[in-house]
């Protein structure tokens, strides 16, 4: 673990220099649509924290014992420590058992799974018929979802399926043989189940899609069209997501019925995060980092790349230099980065170098900073690059390498 100051970087000795302080200026720039990282702002990456202390904390209207689901799902919900809902959770669930159509615009890191796991569970208890679709952008969220379902639905006799690409196809078919109420998938690999016959969705009347701008931002619009287009006429959509595009307009109008909209999103980035720049000065990045990483209070550390290859290549020079590290991305088999990402929840590697694949809805605790060692692609991307510390009311501390 790393020592000293936990809650700002230390000042190297000609390692890194940081500039700037407090920047308020949220106005959009270059237009719209997507840009390119050396475009964005530099200011856009320098922000203080509040302190934890000094923020307002919320205060739920209703426990989780006051809704009326099935009393062994609230049994499953005491064991799994929940008792208050966050506040997407609080002004979700009730719309969802419902029965309504729902749009939650949250920010990450907020509680948006269990805001539709619970009553989408207990609409299975209640009626074990019933199946749900739940569509991710990536394997690591579809993983994350089915954890936490399995977590809710201990002794419920409730059972789901993963269905995510780079893993067994034929051990996935074997899993939807099984007839289970939830199927969890990334669309890549639910298109080709269902071009296979292996999964037919007409008797599926609900669906969720969570991290809705990540799959459209990847290019699976028709595909999600596809699959809102075989599912039950029937039905019940959810759909979550950490921006509003038109694109997600479009598919709203088209898809879904008289949605309950609900947003709780109040600026682009976490009040918890501490964001600050480091001026390379023209100087080896890496040595820069590894000043950073010796000479700083790091504990967990993520810390993102443009490319696979600069992935690999800089965890190689961390390990060189005697610092624990591990690479995820999208060329690593399934099961290696689930044990990749493993090792780094429990602390048996404090650093975890990624490329974009990992931004997006992971729940990784206590990740107290996150490097921005190339600059993403994108002000949308540093959102959520940058989301992945300061969750749960902790403060983090997010830093981007500018030349």
């Amino acid at each position: 673990m790393y020592r000293g100051n936990k809650t700002r970087p230390a000042r190297s000795n000609g390692g890194w220099k940081k500039r700037g302080s407090r920047n308020n200026n949220n106005s959009r720039f270059g237009g719209r649509g997507r840009f390119s990282g050396e475009k964005i702002d530099i200011n856009r990456f320098i922000n203080k924290a509040e302190k934890v202390e000094e923020m307002e904390t919320f205060k739920p209207k209703y426990s989780f014992f006051d809704l009326k689901i099935n009393d062994r799902l609230k049994r499953a919900i005491k064991e799994r420590g929940f008792n208050d809902p966050t506040s997407i959770q609080e002004k979700s669930i009730p719309f969802i058992l419902q029965g309504r159509d729902v749009i939650g615009l949250a920010n990450t890191g907020t509680g948006k799974t269990a805001a539709f796991l619970i009553p989408m569970i207990n609409k299975v208890l209640n009626n074990p018929q019933e199946k749900v679709l739940i569509v991710v952008p990536v394997r690591e969220l579809a993983v994350q979802i089915q954890d936490e379902f399995r977590e809710l639905t201990k002794q419920l006799k409730i059972f789901s399926t993963v269905v995510v690409g780079g893993a067994n196809i034929q051990r996935q078919i074997h899993g939807l043989r099984r007839q289970p109420n939830v199927v969890i998938g990334t669309p890549g690999r639910l298109k080709d189940l269902i071009d296979k016959k292996k999964l037919d969705l007409k008797h599926f009347g609900n669906v969720v899609l969570d991290e809705a701008d990540r799959m459209l931002d990847m290019g699976f619009i028709n595909d999600i069209k596809l699959f809102l287009s075989l599912l039950r006429e029937k039905r019940q959509t959810m759909l979550f997501s950490a921006t509003f595009s038109r694109q997600i307009e479009n598919l709203v109008q088209d898809f879904l019925k008289t949605p309950e909209r609900i947003s709780l999103k109040t600026r682009e980035t976490s009040d918890h995060v501490d964001q600050d720049i480091i001026k390379t000065n023209n100087k080896d990045k890496v040595e820069v980092l590894k000043e950073l990483l010796t000479g700083t209070a790091f504990e967990k550390v993520l810390i993102f790349t443009k490319t696979k290859h600069g992935a690999d290549n800089l965890c190689r020079k961390l390990h060189q230099n005697g610092l624990k590290s591990d690479a995820i991305h999208g060329n690593k088999a399934h099961n290696k980065r689930q044990r990749v990402l493993q090792n780094f929840k429990q602390n048996n590697i404090n650093i975890l170098v990624a490329t974009d694949v990992a931004a997006r809805g992971l729940d990784i605790p206590n990740v107290s900073h996150v490097i921005n060692f190339d600059l993403p692609a994108t002000y949308d991307d540093y959102v959520h690059r940058i989301g992945r510390t300061g969750r749960a009311d902790k403060n983090g501390i997010a830093l981007t390498f500018v030349d």
